[in-house]
């Protein structure tokens, strides 16, 4: 089934984790889902900042792993490329561990996001392999955050 089939077809608490499961809907386009929903929630988090407060990521991370494994569950497919929340989480936590204040470093930010989510290297690669169900789904995008982060960081700090 098809996230656009799902949300017409589901009804209630079902077509709600679809709903966020797709990003409100930003992973539905048919092109770079995971691309165009990382822009989206980079610009949320530019507009409410509180999004990479340490609570809120805690939360979407946590929320996220339900919210995943049942939208798999109702799409029939695990990690469907629709299925962009582990994209808004994980772009989330680099924020939040970097702190950006500038349109620049929010948008650096989300490039490097982007680059390791896409190359998956390791451990991200072993990470998507090997975890499965809701947590197999969030876990590569926290760690390509993370290293997104740090090599964002480390090149701002050490090498410019």
């Amino acid at each position: 089934m098809t996230p656009i089939e799902a949300l017409n077809q589901y009804r209630g608490s079902d077509r709600l984790i679809v709903l966020l499961a797709t990003g409100l809907g930003s992973g539905l386009v048919p092109k770079m889902p995971g691309t165009v929903a990382s822009v989206v929630a980079s610009i949320l988090a530019w507009l409410f900042v509180w999004l990479t407060s340490p609570i809120a990521v805690v939360s979407v991370a946590v929320i996220g792993i339900f919210v995943c494994e049942r939208a798999a569950k109702l799409l029939g497919q695990h990690d469907h490329q629709a299925i962009v929340w582990d994209e808004w989480s994980g772009l989330w936590l680099t924020y939040a561990i970097v702190l950006p204040s500038t349109a620049a470093e929010f948008a650096g930010l989300l490039l490097f996001f982007r680059l390791f989510d896409i190359l998956k290297p390791w451990p991200i690669r072993w990470a998507d392999k090997q975890v499965s169900g809701g947590l197999g789904i969030m876990v590569d995008d926290w760690l390509a955050g993370i290293m997104a982060a740090g090599s964002y960081w480390g090149l701002i700090h050490y090498a410019l």
